[in-house]
């Protein structure tokens, strides 16, 4: 029981910093604070084929291989490679996360991210929307304004029952702090459900943290393997 408390105490505390969490030091915060967009040539892969490999490299080849693949260009997102499957593939980049993000424009980030029909159609419009205001050079707090307004007059989709997401990318740069963490599997529940599937609580197995900005609680799952068939690294240390 002793070592399964330690490993969940870690996993939550690996969460919180991954969705830039307020308990970190004062300092370490304010090394990983970026506090404006860097030239756009630092969030592009240069590459179209590897950033099409990189973004495969979120889910096991079973599922990715005929996923559809999207790559950021100069002018946003687009579909480099049409899928069979009803999974999508892509690489996100620091804008990814909630506008309070001290890492919000992290030109090192890359989280490729392979998201199933459900979660394609009604969270990632989000992550979608958000990149084409960065790209229109929208601040911060702009692009939190027009993420709730366009929830607030569905502009973009509710979050539909069953959305979830492969992160099993070894290559994958989460922040300055986590780098490629652990492979895992991210299931999506609208609003704030932690306390509904009793995460978070003392011997609870769950993690869970709530996205407020985005109407969602992110639900955290440990693969053993990482996409390629390698070993994830171990969470009890």
């Amino acid at each position: 029981m002793r070592k399964n408390n330690i490993r969940i105490a870690a996993l939550a505390l690996v969460v919180l910093v991954f969705l830039s969490c307020p308990i970190c030091s004062r300092a370490q915060v304010e090394k990983a604070t970026y506090p404006a967009m860097a030239p756009l040539d630092q969030y592009l892969i240069s590459d179209e084929n590897a950033e099409i490999a990189l973004a495969r490299s979120a889910a096991p080849a079973s599922v990715s291989d005929v996923a559809e693949v999207m790559v950021l260009r100069r002018g946003g997102y687009a579909t480099a490679v049409k899928g069979s499957n009803g999974f999508l593939c892509i690489v996100e980049r620091a804008w990814a996360n909630p506008s309070d993000a001290s890492d919000f424009w992290n030109p090192k980030m890359r989280a490729p991210t392979c998201y199933n029909a459900v979660a394609a159609s009604t969270f990632l419009p989000i992550f979608l929307m958000k990149t084409k205001l960065v790209l229109a050079g929208k601040s911060k707090a702009e692009i939190a304004a027009a993420t709730a307004s366009a929830l607030e007059n569905k502009e973009l989709p509710a979050l539909a029952p069953g959305a979830m997401c492969y992160m099993m990318s070894k290559q994958q740069y989460l922040n300055d702090g986590a780098k490629n963490w652990h492979p895992h599997v991210m299931f999506l529940v609208a609003g704030d459900a932690a306390k509904s599937w009793g995460a978070n609580l003392p011997g609870s197995p769950i993690i869970a943290v709530d996205n407020p900005e985005a109407r969602v609680t992110i639900f955290m799952v440990l693969a053993g393997e990482w996409s390629d068939g390698t070993p994830g690294p171990s969470m009890v240390h």
